[in-house]
């Protein structure tokens, strides 16, 4: 039998309330300041020791994530994430963006156990928002890669990220399994876009992928996933 985790997974959607897709880290500034005192999973900032300067950051593979998919403000919790998102879903009343209170007059919550691990199967997943693959060093390497080079990049570059995900809930593989990626899916290549992130110019990918990979849908990949980046779903 392939190995797989369950995980428990909580979506939370405001299906009355429409935002751009680039809204996502204002959702997060939002409900991470409102809910600053409940958990760090939230913002992913930790509490600074007494004596200490600064802010201090979380770098582990965020639990809570905030993301506005197809037009719809949505925050996916997993594992921790999900039962404190569980939590707190009574005293979500209203949303407020760019200075514009968003009363929530309805708001839709799930929670399930989500299965994580290896496929018998190759399942084809899209990405609903833009993968964000590369950071600082290794776009300078992509760069300069003629596209072939740059192709097998990302295919490297996402399972890392797949198999970074794995370690955040636990999953460690069997020596014989391996995880297999191709990029793109039939007549749906990965494409290179250009998108901002924190006022600053980067690349990020549209497209999807292929893998003998079981991913809950909702989460995701690759940099900045709590602010909606890298958004992964099955095309199954």
């Amino acid at each position: 039998m392939p190995t797989t985790t369950q995980i428990p997974l909580t979506t939370i959607t405001f299906p009355e309330i429409t935002l751009r897709t680039r809204d996502a880290h204002k959702l997060r500034g939002y409900f991470g300041e409102l809910f600053r005192e409940h958990s760090p999973l939230l913002h992913n900032h930790l509490e600074a020791e007494q004596g200490e300067e600064g802010v201090k950051y979380r770098y582990a593979y965020p639990l809570v994530q905030y993301k506005v998919l197809d037009r719809v403000p949505t925050l996916v919790g997993a594992g921790e994430g999900a039962g404190l998102l569980a939590q707190l879903f009574l005293h979500m009343r209203e949303l407020r963006i760019d200075n514009e209170d968003f009363p929530v007059l309805s708001k839709h919550i799930r929670h399930e156990q989500a299965t994580l691990g290896m496929a018998d199967d190759l399942i084809d997943y899209r990405f609903e928002t833009l993968w964000m693959a590369l950071n600082q060093a290794n776009y300078r390497d992509y760069r300069q890669y003629s596209e072939a080079e740059q192709q097998a990049q990302l295919k490297r570059v996402l399972t890392s990220q797949i198999l970074a995900t794995f370690r955040e809930f636990g999953l460690w593989l069997e020596p014989h399994e391996r995880v297999l990626v191709r990029l793109g899916r039939v007549g749906v290549p990965v494409e290179e876009h250009k998108t901002q992130f924190k006022n600053q110019p980067m690349v990020a990918f549209s497209g999807g992928f292929t893998t003998n990979v079981l991913l809950p849908n909702g989460l995701g990949l690759g940099k900045a996933v709590s602010r909606g980046f890298g958004t992964v779903s099955s095309q199954q």
